[in-house]
């Protein structure tokens, strides 16, 4: 099942997104005390069992997609999305060779997990405008990549448990100011500018896929692939990522972690200046 944050005569509302057309989930589940994708994230396995159960009976006023607006299917987390770098190997080259790179030197490939994050403030609709202004170094960059929505309470988790963890999946795009990234020689500065993080169009439920690890991420910029890649090319899996973060970090239904960007981002040209603007 699909859910999607929409806005529809100025308000706004989580809802489900189902053959081109949304319903709120106050609608579906009257009474419930479930309006937000963060509330239906929160209320547990039992609640998303009852709301598939009506939506499949018929119940829910359903509007048309391209009537409604679209937010952010979370639009502001409760914590920082927590973002994975250098998670492709051929992406950690290119980094590694663009001059950009901050992290350790002399290592091209990490030998565990890159781990910083990205602030709440950031997150867009995934087809908002990104506000060039809050970048005075002009070097704005895309990074495409596949985000986990945890579900339950995960603390101390182990890799085989990791996946009982996950409500579902969506995208984002880790926009960074790669001047500012290097410039500061961390990366949260960087990453983190008011609308710099585009997610969604929705959030995916995990058992709606058999195979993560299948799925291939792709990013366009101007209709031009720039990016591709199949997720199990990521050099810490989901379940590897889950256990190192949950050691010592409890991570909390409606928790998002961004697993990494695949190779051809903007640096990774010739000279390194392939990058997003706003044109006339």
């Amino acid at each position: 099942m699909r859910f999607v944050t929409f806005e529809k005569n100025g308000k706004s509302a989580g809802g489900v997104l189902m053959d081109g057309n949304v319903s709120s989930l106050a609608d579906i589940l009257p009474g419930a005390g479930v309006e937000s994708v963060l509330d239906l994230i929160n209320s547990g396995s039992d609640s998303l069992k009852e709301l598939q159960k009506a939506v499949y009976s018929g119940r829910g006023e359903w509007l048309a997609l391209e009537s409604v607006e679209l937010n952010a299917p979370i639009p502001r987390p409760a914590k920082n999305i927590i973002c994975v770098g250098k998670n492709y190997a051929e992406h950690a080259t290119e980094f590694h060779v663009s001059g950009f790179d901050s992290s350790k030197q002399g290592e091209e490939l990490p030998g565990y997990p890159i781990i910083f994050t990205k602030s709440p403030t950031s997150v867009i609709a995934h087809n908002a405008e990104i506000d060039s202004s809050m970048d005075s170094t002009n070097s704005i960059d895309y990074e495409g990549e596949l985000a986990i929505v945890i579900g339950k309470k995960a603390k101390g988790v182990s890799e085989d448990e990791a996946y009982d963890h996950i409500f579902g999946y969506t995208l984002v795009n880790d926009v960074t100011s790669r001047i500012t990234q290097k410039n500061h020689n961390q990366w949260f500065l960087g990453k983190s500018p008011d609308t710099f993080c585009p997610m969604g169009p929705s959030i995916l439920t995990a058992d709606e896929i058999a195979d993560v690890e299948g799925l291939e991420l792709r990013t366009l910029v101007n209709g031009e692939v720039r990016q591709k890649a199949k997720v199990r090319d990521l050099i810490f899996k989901i379940p590897e990522l889950i256990e190192t973060i949950s050691k010592t970090i409890t991570l909390e239904p409606g928790d998002i972690i961004a697993t990494g960007t695949p190779v051809g981002v903007g640096i990774g040209f010739t000279p390194p200046s392939i990058w997003l603007r706003v044109t006339p």
